[in-house]
């Protein structure tokens, strides 16, 4: 099965009613090993880049093989790059071979943000490039305000009006999640989802996912949530995974014997989350 776009998939995912994971990568075996979970689940998956990760491996390499994965795949696979914070960032993803991209101008005000998203828009629609945004502060995990205070949530009629006046493709919202390890167990806004997923005909998108109880994500995708973000926990995972492979008394130990032996903890993480997040059995 071909690469897929990420709002076909994301379409998809609002019209079976099952969630999408958008798994955050930074290197070859991490792509692998999500490919590998979707392949086993037969369920879509998204593949995503922060781009804060440039400095340890470029933007291009890792759209390479990770549109590599997906074209080879049997199971409908997306590449996305995440949270470019400027205009600047989305088009060097566009550049770099991202068949989507993240603008993230939440931290400007209402207008900047709009205007940063129209650019944006309009230079992706050039090369056929889908564009994700956001409206609202989805801040850190470790502040406690950022998580509660519901001034930082996204407001629906704001919402309406962004998305008419930037065409974007998908909206990342703010309904009490926040990215990172969180300080406090969050408690999503599920009213708040309701009336965005009511008022907006662009698919969801829900970030800071790692660690949010289990029936709080799966109640966010009963409401039409559709894209769920999760980074800390997959990196997590992939960590442990690697320490209880590595024996520190093999004097002959290999690296590449390390990552092949971690492999199945990484993709049984990613193989749970799909299933936690598709509620209602689907399945290719």
């Amino acid at each position: 099965m071909a690469l897929m776009k990420v709002k076909d998939i994301l379409q998809h995912a609002t019209e079976n009613h099952y969630g999408v994971a958008a798994i955050n990568v930074f290197n070859y075996e991490t792509v692998k090993w999500a490919a590998e979970a979707a392949k086993r689940e037969r369920i879509p998956l998204i593949i995503q880049l922060y781009p804060g990760f440039e400095s340890y491996i470029s933007l291009h390499h890792v759209a390479a093989f990770a549109k590599e994965f997906a074209e080879n795949a049997d199971v409908p696979i997306a590449v996305h790059l995440d949270h470019s914070a400027s205009y600047e960032i989305a088009v060097r993803g566009i550049k770099a071979g991202f068949p989507s991209v993240m603008v993230d101008g939440s931290a400007c005000p209402f207008e900047e943000n709009v205007e940063m998203t129209k650019a944006v828009v309009r230079t992706a629609a050039v090369f056929g490039v889908d564009v994700e945004a956001e409206l609202g502060h989805v801040g850190s995990g470790a502040s406690l305000d950022d998580i509660v205070n519901s001034d930082n949530y996204t407001n629906v009629e704001q919402a309406v009006d962004f998305v008419e006046k930037t065409g974007c493709g998908s909206l990342a919202v703010a309904v009490g999640n926040a990215h990172g390890a969180y300080v406090q167990t969050p408690n999503l806004d599920f009213d708040r989802i309701k009336k965005l997923r009511a008022a907006l005909s662009v698919p969801l998108v829900l970030h800071g996912c790692s660690d949010i109880p289990h029936e709080q994500l799966q109640e966010s995708v009963r409401l039409g949530m559709s894209k769920f973000n999760i980074a800390t926990e997959y990196f997590r995972a992939c960590y442990a995974s690697i320490c209880a492979a590595a024996n520190p008394e093999n004097k002959d130990g290999s690296f590449m014997s390390i990552l092949n032996e971690a492999s199945e903890g990484a993709i049984d993480f990613v193989r749970g989350k799909m299933r936690l997040l598709n509620p209602n059995g689907f399945s290719l």
